[in-house]
């Protein structure tokens, strides 16, 4: 009898570990053994995809493999044909698009604007420590009840965080003569920046609240040194707020959707406090509540939360479409400058990091075109340098990034040396002598690139009058 249990034991564990191998939720809890074909073949989650799948760019993931751009998903059988195919989980575009079919790399913004219908504000909380994203989530939420929004969205991410999303109808049509439909990304932008100014104070509280400082970082697999500023601490460096990548044709994961890492479905909230993991478990979800629900929403109710967002940043001097500060304008290099002559910041960086990785290629491409270097050097140099990074981003996430600097009519300089979203939150700040007498990393290269220059002309000046004696 012994031996008949022990040949059924091993039997169970040679399937178990053939069926965890092949399996792309391998890394999540071992209690997940849910088909993702068996959940997606419920119709009431097929519909909910199809629904929100409504004039957006779509984007099916095959557990490692991104499936093709554009996508789109008008019927039924749309839906149907990638779980067939075995999609693991569905992606879609926070823009809204007249025919998402027409959509293609390296298109200008003026195409990209007369092609888009709308946009939604989708706010994306992240942390290593989920009840930190909700905290943020709860303070969010509070700060746009004060401006008079009642039908906003809350969404689990299915791994680490939350989404926060606000209907396209509820914004007002037009601001100063400019349709609000070409407002993106700069609309989304300054709002996120704006309600993150809004909320600091408030959460810098309630994350020390019951932590110190040194036990907060530890939960959201922070250093103390990411965390604190001239040691003020900084609450959105243990919670990320992404508002500066959101850039055009970005998408995000659909509601009901599965999230590979974890095994587990980005279900919609109806109020956060009440979220249990146990019912994002594909097993348990049922489809009850609508992630970003037109017909709930009520017009120009967002008003007044986009004019006192746009008027926080003309007071900010934050960069606006209509009518911000005029960049300032001055001529890039003409031979493009070398990587010796780089601040420490941007040194520290090219050695590889490990969070923070989409911020830095936004402030490399920044950096490096205004040093005079081309796209295409910029994308060879951040491919080579993705490969240093401990879990390199995705393929193809550098060339998106240089695709869309390609469609900007202008450079604009990287972030300041104070910004605190920035060098100071990837850990990188490490000024030297030269550091104390500029603003921005681009300065610094400039600098020293003409202080060479003019330190080898006088060796020259010197060598020659010493060959005439």
């Amino acid at each position: 009898m012994q031996i008949w249990i022990l040949q059924k034991w091993k039997l169970l564990l040679k399937y178990s570990s053939l069926f965890l191998h092949n399996n792309p939720f391998k890394q999540t809890n071992l209690s997940f053994f849910v088909n993702p074909q068996e959940y997606y073949s419920q119709k009431e989650v097929q519909q909910e995809l199809l629904r929100q799948a409504q004039d957006k760019e779509c984007q099916a993931w095959f557990k490692d493999v991104r499936g093709r751009r554009p996508e789109v998903a008008y019927q039924p059988g749309d839906i149907y044909d990638l779980i067939r195919q075995g999609m693991t989980s569905f992606h879609i575009s926070e823009e809204q698009w007249h025919d998402p079919l027409v959509l293609k790399p390296g298109m200008q913004k003026k195409e990209l604007d007369n092609l888009r219908k709308g946009w939604n504000l989708i706010l994306d909380l992240d942390s290593k420590e989920l009840s930190f994203s909700f905290i943020t989530g709860e303070l969010l939420v509070e700060a746009l009840k004060f401006h008079n929004i009642k039908h906003y969205s809350l969404k689990y991410s299915g791994n680490h965080g939350l989404h926060i999303g606000i209907p396209f109808e509820a914004f007002p049509k037009e601001v100063n003569g400019i349709p609000i439909k070409d407002y993106f990304p700069d609309g989304v932008r300054i709002i996120a920046s704006y309600l993150k100014d809004m909320i600091k104070e408030h959460l810098t509280a309630r994350l020390l609240e019951k932590s110190t400082i040194d036990e907060a970082c530890a939960k959201a697999q922070k250093t103390r040194e990411e965390a604190l500023k001239d040691g003020i601490f900084n609450p959105f460096s243990l919670v990320d707020i992404d508002s500066v990548l959101v850039s055009s044709r970005h998408l995000y994961r659909a509601a009901y959707s599965i999230n590979e890492k974890s095994g587990l479905v980005s279900i919609p909230l109806k109020n956060i406090q009440d979220f249990d993991k146990e019912q994002a478990k594909p097993e348990n979800v049922k489809v009850k509540l609508k992630f970003l629900d037109r017909e709930e929403t009520v017009k120009g109710e967002a008003r007044r939360l986009l004019m006192q967002a746009f008027d926080w940043a003309v007071k900010k001097q934050t960069f606006l479409p209509q009518e911000g500060p005029v960049p300032r304008v001055y001529s890039l290099p003409s031979t493009a400058i070398q990587e010796k002559h780089f601040p420490p910041c941007i040194k520290l960086l090219l050695d590889g990091i490990e969070d923070g990785k989409k911020r830095a290629v936004f402030v490399f491409i920044n950096f490096l075109t205004n040093l005079g270097w081309n796209l295409d050097q910029i994308e060879a140099y951040l491919n080579d340098w993705n490969k240093k990074n401990k879990e390199p981003l995705r393929e193809g996430y550098v060339s998106s990034q240089i695709n869309w600097h390609k469609r900007q009519q202008k450079n604009v300089l990287p972030a300041n040396c104070d910004n605190p979203a920035y060098y100071p939150a990837l850990n990188v700040c490490r000024p030297d002598e030269m550091c104390k007498m500029i603003k921005n990393p681009v300065n610094y290269s400039l600098r020293k690139s003409r202080l060479e220059e003019y330190t080898n002309k006088i060796k020259r000046g010197k060598k020659k009058e010493k060959t005439k004696t």
